[in-house]
């Protein structure tokens, strides 16, 4: 199934060059950790996701034509 997806700030260097969004195939039933793995995003690396504008995780089940934001967590001081 495809899903679009849209890699925000340090995570952009991900995308395609010249895209601001791309579209991935994933397997059926694919988590957001599922998408992030095949993208190379680390394991272990904290990430704040939206699916279809509405918070998610990575637990979060796909379905096809989902959109999902991926970011790094935001800190500042």
């Amino acid at each position: 199934m495809k899903v679009t997806v849209k890699l925000f700030a340090t995570l952009k260097e991900l995308m395609p060059e010249g895209q601001n969004q791309m579209t991935v195939e994933v397997e059926d039933e694919a988590t957001v950790d599922d998408l992030a793995l095949q993208l190379d995003i680390p394991e272990e690396k904290d990430l704040i996701v939206k699916v279809n504008g509405r918070h998610g995780s990575r637990n979060t089940v796909l379905e096809a034509g989902d959109r999902v934001g991926i970011f790094p967590p935001v800190g500042g001081g």
